[in-house]
């Protein structure tokens, strides 16, 4: 069994990872993005929970509003771009099946660009 308490302090960081799922938490400030039109996870999915704020994210050119409890599945190799447009921190808890980032946040494994 593993636990943590998570900060959801500004940024991305991977919480911890279990053979094949792995956790992560990103805090973006108003205005921020994380991602771009040519971000994708090559071999991972990413199952992406709003735990507060509102954003908007695009997913293969489709946008897709996000608030608390809103629940995304971005599928490996789909495109995508997560954007705060709110006035407060946009919060969410997100799961890679395979695990696509190292303890620093940078890709690895299947998950990581060709």
């Amino acid at each position: 069994m593993r636990h943590k308490a998570l900060k959801l302090g500004k940024g991305f960081r991977v919480a911890f990872a279990v053979r094949r799922m792995q956790a992560a938490e990103m805090v973006l400030a108003p205005g921020d993005s994380e991602g771009d039109e040519d971000n994708r996870h090559r071999g991972a999915d990413q199952w992406l929970y709003v735990v507060s704020g509102t954003g908007m994210a695009t997913v293969e050119g489709k946008r897709v509003p996000l608030k608390a409890g809103t629940l995304l599945v971005i599928e490996k190799r789909e495109r995508h771009e997560i954007r705060n447009t709110g006035r407060t921190l946009l919060k969410t808890l997100n799961f890679y099946y395979p695990p696509a980032f190292d303890g620093e946040g940078d890709p690895v494994g299947p998950g990581r660009e060709p």
